[in-house]
Order: structure tokens, then sequence, then C-alpha cells
């Protein structure tokens, strides 16, 4: 795959070593995109020296707020987790990454590396539209983030770029336009009325953004929910 179409997304890294050691990662494969997201860290001397020649993407690298701002113009978001006591839908090891890059053919791909510690959110993961589970020994599974990164882009590397796609791919801003949308009509229509939002809208989410959306199909998911919104308007207007 290109590694111009790859973005690195680092979630709440907290040590400014990491930041170097991350940008080397990148280097090492020719990802040049680094984001971080509610960044703790900022480069200093030890970042830059542990880059190690990879200056110029941590000079490069961009900060966002929230996560979503960050994937919002990605068609494909990877999100390493460790999968204990999730529902994700979409588990992948290094060896299922290939083909999934190739079905996203030449669209924007984002991969998502959580804080050292505690992981990415819930809430983070329900961005997502699979995850990746490096394997680890289980009595010592935890990577740091930067090794995270190289194993990451390293089962990225060998995958062959798919056609180009006779429909563009959607970024996620617009999955997430659809979903908004989404949001709308269920609350219309009262589907939740028993409580649940937060927990209903991830889950919906997830389905929605569990596999590469093309930019037809984003259209007809909020044409429908749509059409939902405007009947309901018009039954409410014929009752007065």
């Amino acid at each position: 795959m290109d590694p111009r179409s790859i973005a690195v997304i680092a979630v709440r890294v907290r040590l400014p070593a990491n930041l170097g050691s991350i940008a080397r990662a990148c280097r090492n494969f020719g990802v040049s995109d680094l984001r971080l997201v509610e960044p703790a860290a900022v480069p200093d001397e030890e970042s830059h020296r542990l880059a190690s020649g990879a200056d110029g993407v941590l000079e490069g690298l961009r900060r966002f707020d929230s996560l979503p701002i960050a994937v919002a113009d990605l068609a494909v978001v990877v999100a390493t987790s460790s999968l204990r006591g999730r529902g994700e839908r979409r588990a992948l090891g290094p060896a299922d990454l290939p083909a999934l890059l190739q079905e996203a053919g030449h669209a924007r791909v984002g991969f998502v590396f959580g804080p050292e510690k505690s992981g990415l959110t819930e809430e983070e993961l329900s961005h997502a539209s699979a995850f990746l589970r490096l394997p680890t020994d289980p009595a010592f599974p935890t990577l740091n983030v930067s090794h995270a990164v190289a194993v990451t882009l390293a089962a990225a590397s060998v995958a062959e770029p798919g056609p180009p796609e006779e429909d563009e791919l959607a970024p996620l801003r617009e999955i997430e336009g659809a979903i908004e949308h989404w949001d709308r009509a269920l609350d219309a229509i009262g589907f939740y009325d028993t409580g649940h939002r937060d927990r209903t809208l991830r889950e919906w989410r997830r389905m929605i953004a569990g596999r590469p959306l093309s930019m037809r199909e984003v259209a007809i998911l909020r044409g429908v929910a749509n059409r939902i919104l405007v009947s309901l308007r018009r039954k409410s207007k014929a009752k007065t």
C-alpha cells in the first residue's frame, strides 16, 4: 500500500520520548502523516534524539482535540485493541490486514493507537472500521506504543494496492453525518424512549462504519433517515 495514503493517529501520548520513537517508526515505513489526539506530550530534545533522522515527521505532526476530528478525512480507520471484554465486530490479526487494505483500494487509511496505560475508550473504539489485535504473550501483552506502530506498519507495508473504486469511499466525516441524521430520525420516532441513547449510538456506529462505505451508500442511508423525518413532519402538519 502507498504509505502516502496512511495516517498514524496516537491518542493521549504522555511521554515525549514515545513521540520520537513513533516518528521514527513512521519514517521507517515511509509514513509522514502523524496525528496526535489530546496530546499530553510535546516534542522535546529527547523526542528528537529518539526520532533519529525522522525529525521531519516529528515537526510536521498535527494536533487534534478529539479522535472524530482527527479521523474525519479518512475512509478506513483501524484501531489497535486487546479486544478483552469488547464487542467489536471486525477483529483482525496482522495477517488479515493486507486484505482489508486491498479492499480499501486507494482510499485514505488511519491506524489509531491508544495511550500507554489505559488504551482507547469505548467511545473512541466506536469510530473504528476494524480492530487490530497484535499477538503478544498473554502474560505480558502490552506493547510500547511505538513498537505497536512499527508492527502495524510492517504488516500494512506488504499489502498490494487495490483497484480504484468505481464509487469513491466516504470519509468518516460523511459517515458521522449519516449517523447524526439517523440519530435525529430515531429520536423522532421515539426509539430512545427506553434510554441508553449513547450506547445505542455506539452500536449503530459500529454497524454502519464496520466496513468501508461508498459515498452512494452513505447518501442512501441519509436519504432514508431524511424520508422518515419528512414523513413525520407531514403527519404533524396534517394533524394541525
